[in-house]
């Protein structure tokens, strides 16, 4: 059996939680630390993870105990981060958006180049088993030429427990950085991943929490075809009434989301950092008894149309309605990892750090678009390897 790959997780909030049981359950990699600044967060996964624990990530790297980093910090730390453990020659998974601005994406790219190591962005929702299966079906050409994809998405993701910075666009927040990300992703994986051009209008209508909360983009791809995304962030309607209640993680949606109620939001800073502490280790569940939905995506070919199920895909085509079930012993993260293990090991994957940039292009894009009110042409997108 080949070593283990040393992870170290930097960043203990919800994202960095949910990637443990997925590291404790593949078999390539070993929680070996955890770098995180909050000491009572630190010392919480030192305790439940026997990882070493470490103040900042400086110290992790300096510590020669991890081969790999996965960075999740907050969107205006990872080029800081990524550069550092780049530079340390430790191979990188940084969550998404991997930065605020394409220069500082590029910078990243560039650092790994320099390096020799891995970077890959994750977790985001291409990585779920059923939009991978969409992108198999599409390569497979049985529907012939992938023309139209959309993809919808209503949460309270606004109503939530959120930093300042997650609601400021300058630092990378927003439902079009925070979210549109993984909508992006999803369509740019499907559609073969070379967007040509963007046209978005972005929505800012929460008196209290000021904040792009809603958008609509349009893309254009060098084939031809067109692929919308939609999300509207208030609460109010839930899109899990779209996928039979199931919702983001493959869990069926609380009546209160079902039923146009979004949760109160704390009525102080502290308070809200209070329970987005407490939220970090279980907002996120390690598995689920149906596949992930993040909204409902739709897919129409030449012959045919596909789209989600609670367990999979469903087919519609000239000979009817094929129902296809997709296991469910394997996390997304689990997929995450299992492709970062590849590219470690040198084989060619999708979800590089140009990958990532090319996703942030778009995102970026769809802001600018709204604001100028006009077409934005692209020009660092990169194909999706098959």
């Amino acid at each position: 059996m080949a070593a283990r790959i040393r992870i170290g997780i930097a960043g203990m909030g919800a994202a960095g939680w949910a990637f443990v049981p997925a590291i404790r359950g593949e078999e390539a990699f070993e929680l070996t630390a955890i770098a995180e600044p909050d000491a009572a967060m630190r010392d919480a996964a030192a305790a439940e993870t026997g990882a070493a624990p470490y103040p900042d990530l400086p110290s992790m790297l300096q510590s020669g105990a991890l081969d790999a980093v996965y960075v999740a910090t907050p969107t205006e730390l990872h080029p800081q981060h990524v550069a550092q453990a780049c530079a340390a020659g430790k191979h990188v998974l940084t969550e998404k958006p991997m930065a605020i601005r394409v220069e500082e994406a590029q910078a990243m790219v560039d650092a790994a180049a320099r390096a020799g190591v891995v970077l890959q962005v994750g977790h985001s929702h291409s990585y779920d088993l059923p939009i991978r299966r969409m992108r198999e079906i599409v390569v497979s050409g049985r529907l012939g030429r992938v023309r139209m994809i959309h993809t919808w998405n209503f949460t309270d993701w606004m109503a939530r427990p959120r930093r300042p910075a997650e609601f400021d666009v300058a630092q990378g927040g927003g439902v079009t950085y925070r979210q549109g990300a993984h909508q992006i992703d999803i369509l740019r994986l499907i559609g073969g991943g070379l967007v040509k051009s963007v046209r978005a209008s972005t929505f800012d209508w929460n008196e209290t929490r000021r904040s792009i909360g809603a958008h609509t983009i349009y893309l254009s791809f060098a084939d031809g075809a067109a692929a919308t995304a939609v999300y509207n962030g208030y609460g109010h309607f839930s899109g899990a009434e779209l996928t039979g209640g199931v919702g983001e993680w493959g869990m069926v949606e609380k009546a209160r989301l079902l039923h146009g109620a979004p949760a109160p939001a704390a009525p102080s800073p502290e308070q809200e950092l209070e329970v987005k502490r407490k939220r970090a280790r279980t907002a996120i569940p390690a598995s689920a008894p149906h596949q992930p939905h993040f909204g409902l995506t739709l897919v129409s070919c030449e012959r045919g149309d596909i789209r989600q199920s609670p367990d999979g895909l469903l087919v519609y085509s000239e000979g009817g309605r094929e129902e296809i079930a997709l296991p469910k012993d394997r996390s997304p993260r689990d997929l995450v990892l299992a492709e970062f293990a590849q590219a470690i090991a040198g084989k060619p994957t999708t979800h590089t750090g140009r990958w990532g940039l090319a996703n942030l292009e778009v995102c970026t894009a769809a802001i600018e678009s709204s604001r100028a009110g006009r077409e934005i042409e692209l020009r660092h997108q990169v194909p999706a390897v098959d």
